[in-house]
């Protein structure tokens, strides 16, 4: 999008369909958020050929770094609604600016983490298991992963901006050339190389470099004819740091309801945890078409709000509410189908595949929910309501850690004989109670007016 093309959309409103409009941004971000994930499993398989120990000290590293980057994703969220409500004003320059302070951040947070995970690195392996002849990998992977944490961060930043211009698919474009690259330097580093578990971090801090790069080259031109300065402003930079600090406790208490189900599920037995883990996989699955719905989301409604266009904003989430809602019944009947079959795919075990049978019965029933939850979610974000998500999610944890810890009391005192009833109970409470106080805090607030604040910033 040009600066130009982006003010007149801005004021004059876009002339297309709502749907167009919603369709134009989710669908590149769909493939975006499909090809990492593509990708990883081509990585996974590459270091695979080494070896089951430098498989499972790769896995260890690549845990770390996942839940590291995966926290910081608020990034992406935080810079999207805050560039979006200033294109919506008609103020290119100052959505510039946003976009600016959000790479700075990005930058700041990615030189202090990878700091911290030089200093700290070894002993929170060594926490989560790490020992013996795996720890070496684990470590290894882990090590050379750190010069590319900042390039990610710069990454989700760019994406933010990107985004809250209404633009998906440059991201698309160079999610797919940065993944790609990202599997042929792996391929080449761990075997022809021969560099082994190193050369498969290097490679991907090679290739995260490479994409942080492309955004830079996209914003900073656009940013000098702007007239925005280049230069850290500390003032900004704190402003985009309390925005994001509540956007990292929304992603937080995410992260920890998700981390407390794994921990309970592997308490039950290794049963239980392999059957969470396919039915996990498929929820993970189709969370991607909801998650590019909550993107168009918030760069949509950061511009109409931006724009002061409050009615404009009320339909745009009437629609893709009902669209989410829509997506989970099609897909939730599609699942249901497939329950009693398609766990035969995963596993040769009777008893886990009859698990798995049953967790997907629960997770296609709740996929309505689901698809409610993530649009207002993204909704919210466009508003700018980040404050409110994360005290909301503070609650929605507080809901669900108590009712987890009952359930996997009760397995354990062995009031759970029969079989498929523990990953019942389990994706009762994950896939019934967590969505649904989910769905309840998110739509007390969309029924309000209190989300809806009118103008340039909120």
């Amino acid at each position: 999008m040009t600066q130009g093309a982006g003010v007149n959309s801005a004021r004059a409103g876009d002339s297309r369909t709502l749907p167009r409009q919603i369709l134009t941004l989710a669908v590149p971000a769909l493939g975006a958020l499909v090809a990492e994930p593509l990708f990883l499993m081509a990585d996974t398989a590459i270091i695979g050929w080494l070896g089951t120990v430098e498989l499972a000290g790769a896995a260890l590293g690549v845990t770390v770094m996942h839940t590291v980057v995966g926290l910081m994703i608020f990034l992406a969220y935080s810079t999207t609604p805050a560039v979006a409500r200033f294109v919506g004003a008609g103020k290119t320059t100052r959505a510039l600016a946003a976009g600016r302070d959000g790479l700075w951040l990005a930058l700041t947070l990615g030189v202090v983490l990878a700091l911290a995970g030089l200093a700290a690195g070894e002993a929170v392996l060594e926490m989560m298991g790490s020992a013996g002849e795996i720890h070496p990998h684990a470590l290894e992977y882990l090590l050379w992963s750190l010069p590319g944490l900042p390039a990610m961060l710069l990454v989700f930043a760019g994406v933010g901006a990107l985004r809250g211009f209404q633009d998906t698919k440059t991201p698309l474009v160079v999610a797919g050339f940065g993944f790609g690259a990202n599997a042929l330097l792996n391929l080449i580093l761990v075997h022809p190389v021969g560099l082994g578990v190193a050369g498969a971090a290097i490679g991907t801090s090679i290739s995260q470099w490479g994409m942080a790069a492309a955004y830079l080259l996209i914003l900073l031109p656009r940013m000098r004819r702007a007239g925005v300065p280049l230069g850290l402003d500390p003032l900004a930079l704190r402003s985009a740091a309390q925005v994001g600090g509540w956007m990292f406790l929304r992603t937080l208490t995410l992260r920890a309801a998700l981390v407390a189900t794994v921990v309970v599920a592997t308490d039950m037995g290794p049963e239980t945890l392999a059957a969470h883990q396919v039915a996990f996989t498929f929820f993970s699955t189709l969370a991607f078409v909801l998650d590019a719905l909550a993107i168009a989301a918030q760069a949509l409604i950061g511009r109409e709000l931006g724009a002061s266009r409050r009615d404009s904003a009320r339909r745009m989430t009437r629609l893709m509410v009902f669209w989410g809602i829509g997506f989970g019944a099609v897909v939730g009947a599609l699942t249901a189908l497939a329950a009693p079959w398609i766990p035969k795919l995963f596993t040769p075990d009777d008893q886990v595949a009859h698990m798995i049978t049953v967790a997907l019965f629960v997770l296609a029933a709740a996929q309505p929910i689901a698809g409610y939850v993530f649009v207002l979610d993204g909704v919210l974000m466009g508003a700018g309501d980040v404050r409110y998500l994360a005290l909301a999610g503070v609650v929605n944890l507080g809901v669900y850690l108590p009712v987890l810890w009952w359930v996997s009391d009760s397995v354990r005192a062995g009031e759970s004989n029969v079989d498929g009833e523990p990953i019942l109970w389990l994706w009762l409470a994950f896939g019934v109670l967590f969505l649904g106080a989910r769905a309840l805090t998110l739509g007390l607030r969309a029924a309000t007016d209190r989300w809806i604040v009118l103008g340039e910033t909120r």
